[in-house]
């Protein structure tokens, strides 16, 4: 196979996780993997749908000790990026560290997690630090509650990037007025949208149409939009694959223009592949 010139862009998946089943991982989690991901099976993928670059995030099972995606990133540093976990006291020293080796953001995976008060001292002093570096904060929560958490967060003045389509649940009905006070927030322009992993919220495609329909509304069309696989697709393994994840985009975005925007431009913008 040819190799891709990475300085030109072609297409940036914004979501994928890398891991090895015998790493250590975090007790209480929810999840274990039963095989490794790896770094090399990733960028073939990649490869196999014609894009050019990604983005890297740690898996939660693995908590804060981000080593192995660093060490990927360091080996792939034209084509890759991370979005790490941190705890909130995390020292200026060890972001600067993670920003050396290509993270641009962290993530709270919430789910099944008690809410911390994002506007106390530790949270929003940690957000206002990533803010001055030009990062981002990723949030994976249930639909319902992101209200509850997006204006804390905008507060600080960080970008903020919401996973998987806000994960509406079935039950979800998107034209409720309660659900207003979210989509009223998607205007703001540091909120993005990931169409991701439409199988976590147990959407089918004409759900994940009618999920974005509403999204494009909300945002004033697709300038905010990311694209990311959820590549290994933990837990759903036997359900997807990667090449569906990327014909789901198509059918999502069957115009050329804006699929190009979702996958290229607004992604190259964010997480800084401009200048790789």
């Amino acid at each position: 196979m040819t190799p891709m010139p990475y300085a030109a862009i072609t297409g940036i998946d914004t979501h994928a996780h890398i891991f090895r089943q015998d790493l250590p991982m975090v007790p209480g989690r929810r999840y274990s993997p039963s095989y490794d991901a790896s770094v090399e099976q990733y960028l073939a993928h990649l490869d196999a749908c014609a894009l050019s670059h990604g983005v890297l995030i740690q898996p939660s099972f693995l908590g804060t000790d981000n080593h192995y995606m660093v060490a990927a990133l360091q080996r792939f540093p034209q084509r890759l990026r991370g979005v790490a976990v941190v705890d909130a006291q995390v020292s200026d020293a060890e972001l600067d560290e993670l920003a050396a080796a290509g993270v641009v953001g962290i993530r709270l995976n919430l789910i099944g997690k008690v809410l911390e008060d994002y506007t106390g001292p530790a949270w929003n002093g940690l957000f206002r630090r990533l803010a001055r570096r030009g990062w981002q904060v990723e949030i994976q929560r249930g639909f319902d509650d992101l209200a509850l958490i997006v204006p804390a967060i905008l507060e600080s003045g960080v970008t903020l990037v919401i996973d998987h389509f806000g994960l509406p649940a079935p039950s979800v009905q998107l034209d409720d007025p309660k659900h207003d006070a979210f989509f009223d927030l998607l205007d703001q322009a540091p909120v993005w949208i990931k169409l991701s992993a439409a199988y976590r919220s147990q959407s089918d495609q004409a759900r994940a149409q009618a999920i974005e329909a509403r999204l494009r509304e909300a945002c004033g069309g697709v300038g905010q939009f990311l694209w990311g696989s959820d590549w290994p697709n933990t837990q759903f393994e036997s359900q997807t694959r990667y090449d569906q994840q990327f014909v789901l985009l198509e059918a999502l975005l069957p115009n050329p223009e804006e699929r190009r925007r979702v996958l290229v431009d607004n992604p190259a913008t964010l997480f800084g592949f401009a200048s790789a």
